[in-house]
């Protein structure tokens, strides 16, 4: 596996040469085509369920179809569509996110989150530790990221869509466990201040900390973690904490961008694809929980620890709050994040 950086087109056979007749479809002569603006850690995920869905769509239709994958931290590809990069869909990190595409713009529709089950997230994922081979700092849960001498490596909540999970997971451990949002602040700050580098995405991070060989821990989604862990397995050990939060990664046709392309349909099917037993499997296969398939769940639950998980509505009343109170200008990481560049 590779932890490059990069824009993953996935070209596929020249497309046939009659007519579908399906509504909304181009023409079979055409190789339809879709861009897929993902988050950061994806990149393994969408490879194999691209080539899978093609060859679903190549049965069905007996049409070929070329996929594009563009990845980086959530919220930079969130502001990249509104900023008019034509993604036929979006699969990013938070609602929040695609909010922002309802809200700037009308790229997607304000009820985009009730289009497909579970809220529209086909996968979950958790938040984890990554240390180094036999946690020579001795980490264990998340109040030793605040500890002197060590150094936490995690992406910046600003453009980074896991780091903000990263973020109110620490957050409301500090809270739980010292009683007060006053009281999590300061334990949100310490933590920052352990923090050397903030890179923009998560797959960033990821490599400053595997091939970089920078700090002692890494905040890291679960599945990039069992990435790392494959890769180098004999570097680095995963470390569930006690608390962490349930993340639901979501994905929406970007309306707009498809009705002016004429990929609407193909676009909803391969949202729609996330869902089905094969698409579940694969997302098993690529370490992300599967949200709908008991069949999947099944097949993969030894890989995936029971936890004490809370989500965002529990802890901080949804997407919108949470993005208010603490990531938006002036919000608790600005206060953090302002205070310690001021104290160098």
């Amino acid at each position: 596996m590779s932890l490059r950086r990069d824009f993953i087109k996935i070209p596929l056979a020249i497309a046939a040469a009659a007519a579908l007749g399906l509504t909304g479809l181009p023409s079979i002569a055409q190789q339809v085509q879709l861009l897929n603006v993902s988050y950061d850690p994806t990149r393994e995920l969408y490879v194999e369920l691209n080539q899978a869905f093609a060859k679903y769509w190549k049965g069905k239709t007996g049409q070929d179809i070329a996929i594009k994958q563009s990845h980086g931290g959530s919220g930079k590809q969130a502001r990249s569509v509104i900023d008019g990069l034509q993604a036929d869909v979006v699969t990013l990190a938070l609602g929040g996110d695609i909010d922002a595409l309802a809200t700037h713009g009308g790229w997607v529709a304000k009820d985009w989150q009730k289009r497909l089950p579970q809220n529209a997230a086909p996968y979950t994922s958790t938040i984890v530790l990554v240390v180094r081979q036999g946690n020579p700092k001795g980490i264990r849960d998340w109040d030793d990221l605040v500890k002197p001498g060590v150094s936490v490596i995690t992406p910046n909540p600003k453009t980074s869509g896991g780091a903000r999970w990263n973020y109110l997971a620490a957050w409301e451990y500090g809270k739980r466990k010292f009683g007060s949002e006053a009281k999590a602040k300061e334990f949100v700050a310490k933590l920052y201040a352990n923090v050397p580098v903030l890179d923009t995405g998560a797959r960033g991070s990821s490599i400053t900390f595997a091939q970089r060989n920078q700090g002692d821990v890494f905040i890291s989604w679960e599945n990039e973690a069992y990435l790392l862990e494959k890769e180098f397995g004999s570097k680095v050990d995963v470390v569930y904490p006690s608390l962490s939060i349930l993340a639901e990664p979501p994905v929406a046709v970007v309306d707009r961008n498809v009705e002016r392309k004429g990929t609407r349909a193909v676009a909803e099917e391969y949202l729609k694809y996330l869902y089905t037993e094969e698409g579940q499997d694969i997302i098993g296969k690529n370490f992300y929980r599967p949200a709908v398939s008991q069949k999947a769940q099944a097949k993969y639950a030894k890989q995936f620890p029971k936890l004490n998980l809370f989500t965002i509505d529990q802890a901080f009343g949804g997407w919108s709050q949470a993005d208010r109170e603490h990531f938006a200008d002036g919000g608790s990481f600005d206060q953090i994040y302002t205070r310690r560049m001021g104290s160098r």
